[in-house]
């Protein structure tokens, strides 16, 4: 009579662990890092892959060289971001006996500053996005709290008319201070359609193709 199949063995065994309460914190820090490795791959790979092919200039193997590492490093950082944070988490309450509100605070303190505290361009875009959905998220909070009162009129439209004048007289007089896949974006857009010298290069192609191949 044949024994029992290894690899059902193994799911059962596996599966049963999972189910266990005690492992809870542990098993979920886990899935956290799973979640964010994942997360951050399925973000950035599109991304990375539209820019590079966009304005990055080098042979094909360069541009997924590239491609490759700026999703392989999105991936890693948020993975350990996840992971530091979700154990300091635990660790916290374990150590309090319940769960406070300076527990998330405290924890992603200090995750974004092990993590996302390296200036490089990944980190410089992922804390830059941040910046914009927590400012909204404040503004809101504010109003919910009575420190703001509510406004009587909606406020966005007054909130694009600065973002757009802000970031054109940046772009426009002082282009250093903007992040440079900006003022890439930027230069297409504003500066490249400035530029043709027949219909190849005003309808077919941004700039001639002799010109884009040195």
């Amino acid at each position: 009579m044949a024994g029992p199949d290894p690899l059902k063995t193994l799911l059962y065994t596996v599966n049963n662990l999972l189910k266990q309460e005690k492992y809870k914190a542990a098993l979920a820090v886990l899935k956290g890092f799973r979640n964010g490795a994942v997360y951050g791959a399925k973000i950035r790979a599109p991304h990375a892959l539209v820019m590079t092919f966009l304005f990055r200039s080098g042979s094909l193997k360069d541009k997924l060289r590239a491609i490759l590492k700026a999703t392989y490093t999105h991936s890693r950082n948020l993975a350990c971001f996840v992971f530091t944070y979700k154990g300091l988490q635990a660790v916290q309450e374990r150590i309090q006996g319940k769960s406070l509100q300076s527990h998330s605070f405290l924890a992603a303190c200090v995750g974004g500053w092990l993590v996302f505290g390296d200036n490089n361009n990944i980190n410089s875009q992922i804390n830059m996005y941040l910046l914009s959905r927590i400012l909204f998220a404040l503004s809101r909070l504010a109003v919910e709290k009575g420190f703001i009162a509510q406004p009587k009129r909606d406020p966005f439209p007054l909130f694009a008319t600065l973002v757009w004048g802000i970031v054109l007289w940046l772009f426009e007089y002082y282009p250093h201070t903007l992040q440079p896949s900006l003022q890439s974006s930027m230069n297409y857009l504003y500066h490249d359609s400035n530029v043709w010298h027949d219909i190849s290069d005003f309808l077919v192609y941004n700039k001639p193709r002799t010109a884009a191949q040195k």
